[in-house]
């Protein structure tokens, strides 16, 4: 299976063929980039914090109204040694007309309305082996599932499920800059017909207004720590999110109960169970001359312990120069309750439609918390992009 996809991979360096236009001719589209990220500790030793290049090569062909997709990575990564080689990503068979979506195998499944921030939208689970320096679209890990879509002019009902699910990568290895340290993991669910993941969501797009409402019974996707041991767990969420546009504005909100959800326990026979209550608001302003500035506030209120109240916030700034061809953002998470800080300072400038040179700075600053264990990660680093 490698071989075939290795070999669609490198179609992606020959002309493209041009499709007969009638339903009954087999299309191939052929698409992907080119980049090379690497990124230097600004602390002392000023070591390398990544240094990793990349082919990303997606195919798809389809006939009519069935077809199939595949994305995949062949990197070389300098730091990380065990991350270079042939990586599969996405690979799907599907079938879609003017009501039905179908989608069956290895794909990435995003809910909700926020940004960069997870409260319904924990399907995918993320790859964390560096963390957040990377771009978040790379972060999220396909899963292999069915996806089902009935869509109208106004509203749409979708099912999923997941028979074997995934869970997030946590970094633990010695040499990986990005480290948490090392961590006791007790072994992940069988791959039982009966630990399948599996939910809906009913979505409205009325005049005004975006809405949907969404369950999900699943398992906690980061593990949760019982005596030193991280465990996985069932839970189950219902969650229910809204856009609104006004004006140059857009009001978002999103919502999740988190119900029997496993929390982190030391000291008792048996893990804790406690429902948590997670709800966002964010605020987008479009403010005119390619300006754009968005923020979001998330709280989590868990009904065990003492600090049963956490906050993380986030801000982004944009602004396009040089007729778009000049992208200055920022973009930061605010760990409310413990100060801790991570801003990406990034400027992205496209040399054509297709070479792009981005440069940056991550920051990071906290004595406690999430961020806590970046604190020395402050980075400089350097990005060039080809898209084909």
């Amino acid at each position: 299976m490698k071989h075939v996809i290795f070999t669609a991979l490198l179609l992606c360096i020959l002309p493209r063929p041009v499709a007969a236009q009638d339903e009954e001719s087999i299309h191939v589209g052929v698409k992907g980039f080119v980049d090379t990220y690497h990124a230097m500790r600004t602390e002392k030793p000023n070591d390398w914090m990544s240094s990793r290049s990349r082919v990303r090569g997606e195919v798809s062909i389809d006939k009519g109204h069935a077809g199939a997709f595949v994305s995949a990575n062949l990197v070389y990564n300098a730091i990380l040694k065990d991350r270079t080689g042939f990586q599969l990503r996405e690979t799907y068979a599907y079938y879609t007309n003017s009501h039905w979506d179908i989608r069956a195998g290895r794909q990435i499944i995003t809910w909700g309305v926020a940004d960069a921030l997870r409260l319904t939208d924990i399907i995918s689970p993320m790859d964390y082996t560096e963390f957040l320096a990377q771009d978040y679209d790379d972060i999220r890990i396909p899963v292999g599932a069915l996806r089902l879509r009935y869509s109208r002019e106004k509203w749409s009902l979708e099912a999923v499920a997941v028979p074997v699910c995934s869970f997030f990568e946590l970094p633990t290895e010695e040499e990986n800059p990005w480290s948490i340290g090392e961590l006791t993991i007790g072994k992940e669910p069988k791959h039982k017909l009966y630990n399948m993941e599996y939910g809906g969501r009913l979505s409205f797009f009325l005049s005004g207004i975006d809405f949907s409402f969404s369950a999900l019974h699943t398992w906690n996707k980061t593990p949760v720590f019982h005596n030193a041991i991280g465990e996985y767990h069932r839970m189950t969420m219902l969650g229910a999110d809204m856009s609104v546009p006004i004006n140059k504005f857009v009001v978002r909100g999103e919502f999740a109960e988190y119900l029997n959800e496993a929390q982190q326990t030391i000291g008792a026979e048996k893990i804790a169970r406690a429902s948590s209550t997670n709800a966002l608001i964010g605020l987008d302003w479009y403010a005119g001359n390619d300006w754009s500035l968005s923020a979001q506030y998330a709280h989590k209120y868990v009904a065990y312990g003492e600090h049963n109240n956490s906050g993380l916030a986030t801000f982004r700034i944009s602004k396009d120069l040089f007729n778009n061809t000049l992208n200055l953002q920022s973009f930061a998470y605010l760990d409310v309750e413990n100060g801790g800080v991570y801003n990406r300072l990034s400027a992205d400038y496209a040399l054509n439609d297709q070479l792009h040179t981005l440069i940056g700075y991550d920051f990071f600053h906290a004595d406690k918390g999430t961020f806590s264990v970046y604190d020395k990660n402050s980075e400089v680093w350097l990005k060039l992009k080809y898209s084909f």
